[in-house]
Order: C-alpha cells, then sequence, then structure tokens
C-alpha cells in the first residue's frame, strides 16, 4: 500500500498494527485473590447462618467472640488506613472510637432511637466531629500530629466525664436494649457486626484501588511532590480523617453496643489506639490483611492469657518487639514476600 492509501485511511486503522505490537494490559488481580474472594464469600454465608447451625451452647460464645474481634479490627482498619496509607500517624484514635459509642447510648436512651440504628447513627455524629476537630490536628504534623491528637483525646474524656447525664466519671447502662431478649440481643448484635466487617474491608479496598487511593499513596510518599503533580492534599488528608473517625466511631458503638455499659475511662482509654498500633504492626502496615492478622492474634492472646495479670501485658511487648525485629513488616508483610500471597491487591502491574 503506498503513502496515500495510508494517509486515506482512518487514524485509528493506520496506527491499528504498531499498538497491537506494543499493548500491554494493566492487572490487578492474582491467583491468591482470586482464591480469596471465592473463600471470603464462602466465609462470610458460613458466619451469616451461624446461629441456625452452631451448637446450641457455643453459638453464643462464638457471636460473642466475633463481636470482639469485629470490633477490634475495625479499629485497626481504620488506624492502619490514616496512618499506613494515609501517613498521619494518630495516638488519639481513641477520641473518635468514645465519641461514637457515647454517641449511640445518648441516642438510644435518651432520643428513643433503636440501639442497633444508633450504632451507624454514631459513627456518622463521630465524622462530624471530626470536620472541626481537623482544623485543630492539621496545624500540627509528624511527631506533635501524633501527640495533639492523644491531647484531644483526653478533652473528650475529661468533658464527657463532667455530664452527669451520662453518668459523669463512672459512666452508666444501655438502657434502651430493656425488653429485647438475650437471645435476640446477641443475634442482631452478631449480624451488625459482621455486616460492619464486611462493609469495612469493601469500602476500604474499592477506595484504595480507586485514583484517590493512588493520590493517598502519593500523599504519604511526599507531599511537596504530590501536590506539585495537582492532587489536592489538604483535602484528600481531611476526607481519610473524617472515615478514619466514622469507622473509629462504628467500632466504638459497635463495642458498648455488645458491652452494654460505657465509662468515659473505658472508652477514651489511650489503650485502644496501643491496641491499634499492636494489631497493625503484627499483622503488617500499609496491607488491608495486616489488620484482620493482627485482630485475630491480639483476641487470642487477650482471650487466652490476659488472666495473667501483668505478665500478659509484658508477653504482648515482647511479640511486638519480636516481630519488629525479625518480620519488619508484619507476619502478613512477611508471607507475602515469601509466597506472594496478596488477598486484596491495590497495585496495577503491567503485562504483555
Amino acid at each position: 500500500m503506498d503513502h496515500g492509501a495510508i494517509e486515506r485511511l482512518p487514524a485509528g486503522m493506520a496506527m491499528a498494527a504498531p499498538a497491537r505490537a506494543g499493548t500491554v494490559r494493566v492487572v490487578r488481580h492474582n491467583r491468591a485473590s482470586r482464591g480469596a474472594l471465592a473463600t471470603g464469600l464462602f466465609l462470610v454465608a458460613a458466619a451469616a447462618t451461624l446461629p441456625w447451625w452452631a451448637p446450641e451452647g457455643d453459638a453464643s460464645s462464638w457471636m460473642r467472640s466475633f463481636v470482639e474481634i469485629a470490633c477490634y479490627f475495625v479499629f485497626a482498619l481504620m488506624w492502619n488506613l490514616l496512618a499506613g496509607y494515609g501517613g498521619m500517624v494518630s495516638i488519639g484514635q481513641q477520641a473518635f472510637f468514645g465519641l461514637g459509642g457515647y454517641a449511640m447510648l445518648v441516642l438510644g436512651n435518651f432520643a428513643g432511637v433503636n440501639p442497633f440504628l444508633a450504632v451507624p447513627l454514631g459513627a456518622l455524629v463521630a465524622a462530624a466531629i471530626a470536620v472541626p476537630v481537623s482544623f485543630v490536628a492539621f496545624r500540627l504534623t509528624g511527631g506533635y500530629f501524633a501527640i495533639g491528637t492523644w491531647v484531644i483525646a483526653e478533652v473528650f474524656r475529661l468533658g464527657v466525664a463532667n455530664v452527669s447525664a451520662v453518668g459523669g466519671g463512672s459512666g452508666t447502662s444501655l438502657t434502651a436494649l430493656r425488653g429485647i431478649e438475650r437471645a435476640t440481643r446477641e443475634v442482631a448484635t452478631y449480624g451488625l457486626a459482621l455486616a460492619c466487617t464486611v462493609a469495612a474491608i469493601a469500602c476500604v479496598y474499592l477506595f484504595l484501588r480507586s485514583k484517590r487511593g493512588l493520590a493517598l499513596l502519593a500523599i504519604r510518599d511526599n507531599e511537596v511532590a504530590a501536590e506539585s503533580q495537582g492532587i489536592d492534599v489538604r483535602g484528600m488528608k481531611l476526607a481519610v480523617y473524617v472515615v478514619a473517625a466514622l469507622g473509629s466511631g462504628l467500632a466504638g458503638a459497635l463495642y458498648f453496643l455488645g458491652n452494654l455499659r460505657i465509662s468515659p475511662d473505658a472508652a477514651f482509654s489511650v489503650n485502644w489506639s496501643a491496641f491499634a498500633i499492636f494489631m497493625v504492626v503484627i499483622g503488617g502496615i500499609g496491607r488491608i490483611e495486616g489488620p484482620i492478622v493482627g485482630a485475630i492474634v491480639f483476641w487470642a492472646l487477650n482471650h487466652f492469657l490476659s488472666d495473667y495479670g501483668t505478665w500478659y501485658l509484658l508477653g504482648l511487648g515482647l511479640l511486638a518487639i519480636v516481630t519488629t525485629l525479625g518480620f519488619r513488616q508484619g507476619l502478613w508483610g512477611w508471607a507475602q514476600q515469601r509466597w506472594g500471597w496478596s488477598l486484596f491487591p491495590t497495585q496495577r502491574r503491567l503485562e504483555p
């Protein structure tokens, strides 16, 4: 074909052959992730039907354990999103954990809202409060930001402790659940915990796979370079901060719904952030799988070794030290490097 004929062809046809010769495809999934999807769907289906197939004597215990693990996991996942993916290391996330719990209690006890509906509403209250709080927190950077968030959480703790309507410093009970049978309450709390867990994983995963997720990672690595590429650094950090507050409030509301009692020292304790850091470090920071592994390990240690008092706390510290020295990227990070496991891949690979 002469050059004139080529010039008369449509542009797309003229470039078709060279494009095919160098075509590459963007790959996001792998064999492990596809297997994890099928396994995850099976586990969710099995968990959803647990009250009907579990032995009658064990079902109640299993459901309570799952609710506890779900609260640990959702809270750790939010801390991981904020620090592991966003680069904003906070030791004051217990502020929103406690706010979610107290908002749920106030809505249930005083506003007449169904306590199970008050759980997501309490999370929304925590997210709404996070907006004005961010104007104070974002004035700080680095270590000052971490300490500042702790101070903010202490302000909330002291403020709530002086409100007599919610029991002051001694706390109060969730009376809105009176009249609901224990079995019904446990099943409803368990179902809500399962829904919150699935929703948290799905939302964080889809967010990290989006363009906004790439922008967040760019901000974490270098804020100046990210801003020079047109990324709204402050807007993105604010969005992640509010989402992390929403998830933390959800975990707090769910936890105290199952606990039936709340107090300022329990709700706003710095131990919550310490536990989240422990879970994320053990499992692997900057990975969705990390909080899952960390929450299960933490629950197991708490369940079987908490009776040993200070030795239990010493064991947690030693395990954290061993993990950071021998498995710098956490247990799941080590497994991913060794065997290539990635259940929630967010990276994009180019393959011919």
